[in-house]
Parts: C-alpha cells; sequence; structure tokens
C-alpha cells in the first residue's frame, strides 16, 4: 500500500515539473520573439531592382546605414599574361625516312647478333638515336580512301612496294592494279578459304556472340570481327 503511494506522488511531482518547464520555454520564445520585432524596419529604395540601403533602427535610439556592393572584385584583367608560349620548330626529315619506323629500322637491325634471330626482333632507338625531325609523306602521296573504300583499297603510291603481290599471288591476298592496291579478300593457302578456316576455329572456342573481341594469333592475321593490333616485323614482304 506504501509502494503505490510512493508512485502515485512521484508521478503527480513529474506532472508538475513538465507543465512549469513547458510554460517558461513559451514564455521566453514569446518574449524572445516581441524583443526582435520591436524597434525594427527595412527600407528599400524605390526605382532601383537591386536593394541599395538597409535602414535599421534599435530601440529607436540610432541609425545605421549599410550599402550592399554587388558588383565584381575579381575580372579576367586580373590574371596573369602568359607572354611566351613554348614553341617547338622541328625540320623535316630526309626523304629517305619516308617509311621510318624506329623500332624495325632494318639498317640498324642487321647490326645486332644473328644467333636465335635476335635481330628480327623489335630494336627501338636508345636516347642518343632518336630523330628530332617529322618524317616526310612519301612522295605523290594521296589522301586514302574513304570508308568503306578503304577496306578494299589502298594507293600504290602511298606505299610503293609490289613484293607482297608477288610473293603472295597465288594466295591472293592484294592485287596491283593500276594505280593502286585491290585486296579481294581470302587466302587460296586454306584448303577451304579463310570462312572455313575461321569456322573451324569457331567450333573451339564462341565467336558468334562478340564476348572474344581480342585474340592473339601466332603466325596468321586472318580473322573476322574482331578488333585487330598487327604488330608485323620487318621483312622482304614490306608488309609492316
Amino acid at each position: 500500500m506504501a509502494t503505490n503511494h510512493f508512485s502515485f506522488k512521484a508521478g503527480r511531482i513529474n506532472l508538475y515539473t513538465i507543465t512549469l518547464v513547458t510554460i517558461l520555454c513559451a514564455a521566453f520564445y514569446l518574449v524572445g520573439v516581441w524583443q526582435h520585432s520591436v524597434g525594427k524596419s527595412i527600407v528599400f529604395s524605390n526605382g532601383n531592382y537591386a536593394c541599395t540601403t538597409v535602414a535599421a533602427t534599435q530601440n529607436s535610439t540610432a541609425d545605421v546605414t549599410v550599402d550592399l556592393d554587388f558588383t565584381a572584385h575579381h575580372t579576367a584583367s586580373d590574371l596573369k599574361v602568359v607572354t611566351k608560349v613554348r614553341d617547338i620548330q622541328l625540320p623535316p626529315c630526309d626523304g629517305k625516312f619516308s617509311e621510318y619506323t624506329p623500332c624495325e629500322d632494318r639498317e640498324r637491325s642487321l647490326k645486332f647478333d644473328r644467333d636465335r634471330l635476335i635481330y628480327r626482333e623489335r630494336h627501338c632507338p636508345v636516347a642518343g638515336e632518336i630523330l628530332k625531325c617529322r618524317i616526310p609523306a612519301p612522295a605523290n602521296y594521296k589522301v586514302p580512301f574513304r570508308w568503306p573504300e578503304s577496306r578494299d583499297f589502298a594507293w600504290f603510291s602511298n606505299v610503293p612496294h609490289k613484293e607482297l603481290t608477288v610473293e603472295k599471288k597465288n594466295q591472293n591476298w592484294v592485287r596491283y592494279e593500276k594505280d593502286r592496291f585491290r585486296f579481294p579478300g581470302g587466302g587460296t593457302m586454306f584448303p577451304h578459304g579463310a570462312d572455313a578456316y575461321i569456322d573451324d576455329i569457331g567450333k573451339l572456342i564462341n565467336l558468334a556472340d562478340g564476348s572474344i573481341r581480342t585474340a592473339v594469333d601466332t603466325g596468321c592475321g586472318v580473322r573476322n570481327d574482331f578488333l585487330t593490333n598487327f604488330f608485323e616485323p620487318a621483312g622482304p614482304t614490306q608488309i609492316h
């Protein structure tokens, strides 16, 4: 019985405390709002869209005027002017370098060891051997054919070498016709043609859905629907 009486008394005290705190908070809030609203006014100038002055009076005892400045204080004229631009002038290389490939220089490659055909590997020039000139275009250079014509034709003057058309003539890779090369498509080195060769590969790996887009093909450049990056070593056929 004593326990119930104590619990009732404690609950009543808590209710009185909460009510008193709520009343005090409300009173302080109302007093604060009233103090901030008395004696303060904001005046806008007429005839101008921008706010130019704000006149504030506190308890009607002082007048304070504040000028608002909306002008930019940093402009492009403040930027540092660069008076000197790095300009590199490279002279054109001699005409004999029109087909120069740095890492496939035949004359330089012949200076390397013949053991294990090391001289046939790619040998890029060291710092002291790098040319500092612009590689010229071949004589009588023409603008290449646009796609899709470029898939089947190339100007002979841009690649003036017939070696491949002679040594690979029986494989029907490339034909020399007047002033251009024509690529018939196909290679008779395959008993049933290049398409059948690719189909045989397709039986081993999935080539149909496009999931394989890059392949390393050793010793053969035949491909179908692949993104190719073909590095051919320098050789007598000039295919590189």
